[in-house]
């Protein structure tokens, strides 16, 4: 008897305004009709629905079916595509729709990263009745806040993103010349990144409209408001009408969406009596359990059975198998990073170490908010600085922009992960091979060689006192393990574990925006994306401050004019206090 799934492609799926969704369907390999109906694993994505084969395979080897569904305007699927703008009302339909098919036995499951977890949390916002469970991997919480826009500069990806889309899109695949305008644009990528903001008709976006509208939106609607509010960019304004399903998140410690995995589980958590659980791993957007991130690696860090990992929560929640092991019996699963052998001798590979660790909550018990204050002398210490005056200026030009080297990222054209902190033609807009330390724009404030092991476990604050000569400007915050040196890095390795970026005129809320007085003095409070580690003995805290970490985030234009259509430029003189009376200063979550 073959063990290939019986499988039916191209099922158009009617929605509630008459367009058809392509769906492919994969059944268990001894189904047929008339057997008991089963429960459905759907995944919906933007990225042509074929490419789930594996895991549709695998899932219906397992006794499920499995469907995968091109979304809205993508690929075999009606309708135009506008990212993310229809996937609660579609994807609320599509769960219905198969609770209603015979085969079906009324319970829908749902599974994907990415855009495909995004999908997820839309049609989680609006509740359908037969949603029952999810399996949420690299999903957003607002995209707003810390995703599309991060504390209201845009993520450089979605520009990226919006030309690698376009080129994929149903126009480009009809019409050669469209194809060839767009897929040139990406190969010169780089080129248009320097140009942003794009103009309306300015680009080959243009020649597909939805698509350069929605660039367009996202780089000009920078205040939060109604357009940020719609269950496809994020369930965070829809957690208290959110289906009530058992779920897993899963995150990583390098992955574009770390804090609003985090978040999502915590506030669900508070909310749900279905069990919620979270599972992070020290792995970058699109690497979930491979143990690797950029140059460091992290041995047991990876997941043997990723697929039969996830395939057995589904066991215990669609199946109500209660002896399916998952390998989380609580509900948190985190891998703690550090303590590893460092920098090997020959090459560039970073062996971090790590451990496995569960606990209840998270942050986990234990944690202990912990203020790191930057000194006046470029130290970073428990204790408060006793000057009473003692501030740092520094020239942010947005033509020179500190580049960004590694970190939380994904669909970029930048290698995401944890990478020396130092100048490399592996990427975009660097020069040399100096330590960003060098730079004239980038303050760094370290401790002395810890004496001790300190681990950390939960959300990473800054609050900076700050100043510009300008309306406008951004503040950077980047959290660094630097290992001592060693013979393959004899400067010392300056290791990335997180970072975040604040715009100025956000800083009273982000529902409107207040430019700056120049010269006043104000208070800047925000988040770094969580992580875990262990910063072992003879390793140092470093916290860096400046005012770009450039193609990761947009570049500020300084001049307080309307974000996303300005042409100008002017350089900002900024200044952070670091003083008795206006403490900067990280808080880290202390595992004690």
């Amino acid at each position: 008897m073959s063990d290939e799934p019986i499988t039916q492609r191209d099922v158009m799926m009617p929605l509630r305004d008459g367009v058809r969704l392509a769906t492919d369907l994969y059944f268990p390999p001894a189904w047929s009709e008339g057997d008991e109906p089963l429960p459905v694993i759907l995944a919906r994505t933007p990225y042509d629905k074929t490419a789930q084969a594996e895991m549709a395979i695998g899932a219906a080897r397992h006794g499920y079916i499995f469907a995968s569904q091109d979304v809205r305007g993508r690929y075999a699927s009606e309708g135009e595509f506008y990212a993310f703008a229809h996937e609660g009302p579609d994807g609320y339909d599509t769960v219905e729709w198969f609770a209603e098919q015979p085969w079906c036995d009324g319970k829908v499951g749902t599974i994907g990263q990415s855009y495909c977890a995004a999908v997820q949390n839309a049609l989680a916002s609006l509740n359908p009745p037969h949603l029952s469970a999810m399996i949420i991997t690299y999903g957003p919480s607002s995209y707003y806040h810390h995703a599309m826009r991060h504390n209201g500069a845009l993520e450089m990806r979605f520009f990226v993103y919006a030309f690698s889309m376009a080129s994929t899109s149903r126009e480009a695949i009809a019409d050669p010349k469209i194809k060839a305008a767009l897929d040139d644009a990406c190969a010169n990528i780089w080129d248009w990144v320097r140009a942003c903001p794009i103009q309306p008709g300015e680009s080959p976006l243009a020649l597909v409209p939805s698509y350069e509208r929605w660039l367009l939106d996202i780089l000009r609607l920078a205040s939060y408001d109604d357009y940020w509010r719609a269950p496809g960019y994020g369930p965070l304004p829809w957690y208290d009408q959110h289906a009530d399903v058992p779920t897993l998140y899963i995150g990583g410690w390098y992955d574009s969406y770390t804090r609003a995995t985090c978040e999502n589980f915590v506030e669900l958590s508070r909310r749900q009596e279905q069990p919620v659980h979270l599972l992070m791993g020290p792995w970058h957007h699109g690497g979930a359990g491979v143990p690797r991130a950029g140059d460091a690696t992290f041995a047991g860090g990876g997941l043997d059975d990723y697929l039969g990992m996830r395939l057995s929560f589904f066991d215990r929640h669609l199946r109500g198998d209660e002896a399916a092991e998952f390998g989380q019996e609580r509900a948190v699963r985190y891998f703690i990073m550090g303590g590893g052998e460092g920098p090997a001798e020959d090459g560039r590979d970073i062996e971090r170490g790590g451990e496995w660790r569960e606990a209840d909550t998270w942050p986990p018990a234990g944690c202990e908010p912990t203020a790191f204050y930057l000194q006046p002398d470029g130290g970073l210490a428990t204790e408060p600085p006793a000057v009473e005056d003692a501030a740092t200026s520094w020239t942010f030009d947005p033509s020179d922009p500190v580049p960004t080297i590694g970190g939380n990222l994904s669909a970029l054209g930048v290698d995401p992960g944890a990478y020396d902190q130092r100048n490399s033609d592996r990427f975009p807009f660097t020069t040399g091979t100096l330590h960003l330390s060098a730079r004239r724009d980038v303050l760094c404030f370290v401790t002395e060689p810890l004496e001790e092991d300190v681990a950390i476990a939960g959300p990473v604050e800054v609050v900076l006192h700050v100043a510009t000569d300008g309306p406008d400007t951004d503040f950077t915050a980047k959290l660094i393990d630097v290992y001592p040196p060693s013979e393959s890095h004899p400067a010392s390795c300056a290791l990335n574990l997180s970072d975040s970026i604040m715009r100025l005129r956000f800083r009273n809320g982000f529902e409107r925006e207040e430019l700056a007085e120049p010269g006043e003095v104000y208070e800047l409070r925000f988040q770094l994306y969580p992580t875990a580690n262990r910063f072992t003995a003879g390793h140092r805290i470093r916290v860096d401050i400046s005012s770009s970490n450039f193609p990761r985030f947009e570049l500020n234009p300084n001049t307080g004019a309307p974000l996303g259509s300005d042409r100008g430029r002017r350089i900002a003189q900024n200044t952070l206090h670091h003083d008795a009376s206006r403490p900067s200063r990280v808080v880290l979550s202390v595992l004690r």
